[in-house]
């Protein structure tokens, strides 16, 4: 029984332990990956918590929001008040420059963008709304991508994998041929079922294809 589980497990990590071939698309997540967003996500969900008179966020509220789309934090951190539909109305009013200052790129991502640029098709899947869009605009990267795919822009964000197959229909290719850069379980479970492979960033608890600390360890990745 022991050496059949151990089959089992291998057969279904196996997409995770091949290279894939022929990768021409690169794909990123935002937050957690080409930005440390922490700060600026608990500045703002606390600063709607405080104006309805709530406390700040709690540590594992703080993981929730960094990985759900607006709507769904603040339904989550507002569950059991009667502020919920408020809070969705009252975000709508703000601006949102500010917190997005709170964001600190990633070290090496622009040198990374650079080198890969000539030869690659870029995108990023966020689970961010109408916030990418000045995100990458403020830090000067808008001009990399060819295609950004917002939570607004699917019926089904992250985990569901609408944002990644939007992505491969746009450049007319299959599942191996990208790479998918995530650093959550949200990002797993949307390659998982794209049978996209995922390279987790900063987070070795993730199956994934390859684990890396650092934005040049990608051209080690494609390049080998």
């Amino acid at each position: 029984m022991g050496l059949l589980q151990v089959l089992i497990d291998l057969l279904a990590n196996y997409q995770y332990l091949l290279k894939p071939m022929s990768v021409s698309v690169i794909i990123f997540d935002c937050d957690g990956v080409m930005f440390d967003s922490r700060k600026a996500n608990v500045n703002l969900y606390n600063h709607i918590l405080f104006h309805f008179g709530l406390p700040p966020l709690i540590d594992k509220d703080t993981d929730f929001v960094h990985m759900h789309t607006v709507v769904e934090s603040l339904n989550h951190i507002f569950q059991g008040t009667p502020y919920v539909a408020e809070a969705q109305e009252y975000r709508l009013t703000l601006d949102y420059i500010p917190f997005i200052k709170d964001m600190v790129i990633e070290p090496g991502l622009k040198e990374l963008l650079d080198f890969l640029k000539p030869n690659y098709g870029l995108a990023v899947a966020t689970n961010r709304s109408n916030t990418i869009g000045k995100v990458l605009a403020i830090n000067g990267l808008s001009h990399y991508f060819d295609i950004v795919v917002s939570s607004l822009d699917v019926k089904n964000p992250k985990p569901h994998p609408e944002s990644i197959f939007k992505i491969l229909d746009f450049f007319g290719i299959k599942p191996h041929e990208c790479f998918y850069i995530g650093d959550s379980e949200v990002d797993f479970e949307a390659c998982q079922t794209a049978e996209v492979s995922l390279i987790a960033y900063k987070n070795k608890a993730l199956k994934a294809y390859r684990h890396i600390e650092n934005m040049s360890e990608i051209k080690e990745i494609i390049s080998f």
